[in-house]
């Protein structure tokens, strides 16, 4: 879809939340080491969770222990490594891993490809390799060529990229098989999904999304699958704080009808 996409509407009822981070949460920053999460906006996102049976969860590139720290001091279910890890509202943690003879040589071979180019940095994960070029856009031809001769010679791998950005992960890990299992079980079971995001690496979400009848919504510019659209971060938080403020009214409404029938009916 084209820029031309509406404002997502203020929704209550029986649903799911899914938030990227960067990017949608927290403005890009340089070095990802300075991204952050505004107080006022985790406050936000801990209220929308409680108004909606806990059913929220982050989903990013990060690894979860990334997550955890930028969520502090609240304690949400998360996807790490677009998926590769993710720890449920049990506190249940799943990881894929990858076998030592794949992650030592892919990580010297990585090394020595970016050693020539100047400003790109490799970032490790555990089961996957991020190459960040943000601070050399010049060498963006040169990342995507390395990450493709890589990919071909470690079959059980597959390439994403992002902004500024080009990852190497275990093949069949996405925002999108994220999404679903968080929905096969509680508190996410039986809710419609909501799913905001802002890069390529979100799209497989969208897609996952509008297949269970959901609400998908683009940040930024540029095409997408995604039904509705945020300008940018500030848009995100506007609209979060709206949508809190109407559930809350929604609850409180609610609350009075309920008092409102159960006094009736003592009476009766």
């Amino acid at each position: 879809m084209e820029d031309a996409l509406a404002i997502p509407p203020l929704i209550s009822g029986n649903f799911a939340f899914f938030f990227d981070l960067d990017g949608t949460l927290a403005d890009i920053k340089p070095h990802p080491d300075d991204v952050f999460i505004p107080e006022d906006v985790l406050t936000r996102l801990s209220l929308l969770a409680e108004l909606n049976d806990r059913a929220l969860a982050l989903i990013s590139g990060r690894s979860i222990a990334e997550l955890e720290q930028l969520a502090k001091p609240y304690r949400f279910p998360l996807a790490g490594v677009h998926g590769a890890e993710r720890r449920d509202i049990n506190g249940r943690t799943e990881r894929m891993t990858l076998p030592e003879a794949v992650l030592q040589p892919l990580e010297r071979e990585l090394r020595h490809g970016i050693a020539p180019l100047t400003g790109v940095e490799l970032e490790t994960k555990g089961m996957a390799f991020a190459l960040h070029y943000r601070q050399a856009p010049q060498h963006e031809e040169a990342v995507f060529a390395l990450a493709k001769t890589l990919v071909k010679h470690y079959p059980q791998l597959a390439m994403q990229p992002g902004k500024c950005v080009v990852e190497l992960k275990p093949s069949g890990i996405h925002k999108g098989a994220a999404i679903d299992a968080f929905m096969r079980t509680p508190p996410f079971l039986g809710k419609k999904p909501v799913f905001l995001g802002d890069d390529l690496t979100d799209e497989h979400g969208f897609k996952a999304v509008n297949k269970l009848g959901g609400i998908s919504i683009k940040v930024g510019p540029g095409a997408t699958q995604a039904k509705w659209r945020l300008a940018g971060v500030n848009d995100v938080y506007q609209w979060l704080e709206k949508l809190v403020d109407h559930q809350q009214q929604e609850q409180r409404a609610l609350t009075n009808r309920r008092d409102g029938y159960e006094s009736l009916s003592r009476s009766i």
